[in-house]
C-alpha cells in the first residue's frame, strides 16, 4: 500500500525530527527492549482494559456513588476521545516517521493512516485520566502506565514525540471535561440504579458487624 496521500511534514519539524532520531538511536542500541516494547505498543490495550475493570472494581468497594460514576464515565469518556481525534487526525494528515525517516528502526508494522495525535496516547490519557476521577491511587498507576504507552509508541518508530504528547493530554482533557459536564447525571444514573437489581454492580455488601 501507498503512504497517506497528503502527508504533511511533522509539526516543528526542527525539533521533533531530533527528539525522534535520539529516540530511535537509543532503540537501535537496546535491542533487548525491542520485544516488551513491541508487545506494549501493539497490546498494551488490554492493560488498560484491565485498569478500567479494576476502576469499577475500586469504586464498587468504596461504596461512593460518585466514585462510581467516574469509574462508569471513564470507558466512555475513552472512547468519545478516541472518536474526535478522528478529525484531528485526517486534519493535520502528519506523516509517519518512517515516511519523513525511510531508514528510520521501526520495530512494528507500518500504518498507512496519519499520526497526529497517537490513538495509543489519547486512549492511554483517557483512561489515566478517568481513573485518576475514581481513585487517586489507581490513577497514578494508569499515568504512569500512560506514559510508558506514549514511549513505547515513540520507541518503536510509530510516532514522533509530539504526536504522542498531543495524544496524552487531549484524551484527558475530553474526559475530565466530559465528567464536569455530565457528573449531576452521571451520579443521578447511580443513584438510580443502585434501587434496581443491578445495585450488588454499583455498591459492594455493607459489611455488618459481629
Amino acid at each position: 500500500m501507498n503512504a497517506p496521500t497528503g502527508s504533511a511534514r511533522p509539526i516543528l519539524p526542527g525539533v521533533q525530527d531530533g527528539w525522534f532520531r535520539h529516540v530511535n538511536d537509543f532503540a537501535a542500541s537496546t535491542p533487548l527492549l525491542h520485544g516488551p516494547a513491541r508487545l506494549y505498543a501493539h497490546d498494551g490495550v488490554v492493560l488498560f482494559a484491565l485498569l478500567l475493570l479494576l476502576g469499577w472494581w475500586v469504586a464498587r468497594g468504596a461504596r461512593d456513588t460518585r466514585a462510581m460514576a467516574a469509574a462508569l464515565w471513564a470507558p466512555v469518556g475513552m472512547l468519545l476521545a478516541i472518536g474526535l481525534n478522528q478529525p484531528l487526525v485526517h486534519a493535520f494528515h502528519e506523516a509517519r516517521p518512517y515516511t519523513v525517516h525511510p531508514h528510520a528502526l521501526v520495530l512494528v508494522a507500518r500504518s498507512q493512516d496519519y499520526a497526529f495525535p497517537s490513538d495509543h496516547s489519547v486512549m492511554a490519557g483517557a483512561v489515566a485520566a478517568g481513573l485518576w476521577l475514581v481513585s487517586r491511587r489507581l490513577g497514578l498507576v494508569a499515568a504512569v502506565a500512560a506514559l510508558l504507552m506514549a514511549a513505547a509508541r515513540v520507541y518503536v518508530g510509530a510516532h514522533f514525540p509530539l504526536d504522542v504528547i498531543a495524544g496524552l493530554a487531549f484524551g484527558a482533557v475530553v474526559t475530565v471535561a466530559g465528567f464536569l459536564l455530565l457528573r449531576p447525571l452521571l451520579v443521578g444514573l447511580v443513584e438510580r440504579l443502585a434501587g434496581t437489581p443491578l445495585r450488588p454492580l454499583l455498591r459492594a455488601p455493607d459489611v455488618v458487624a459481629a
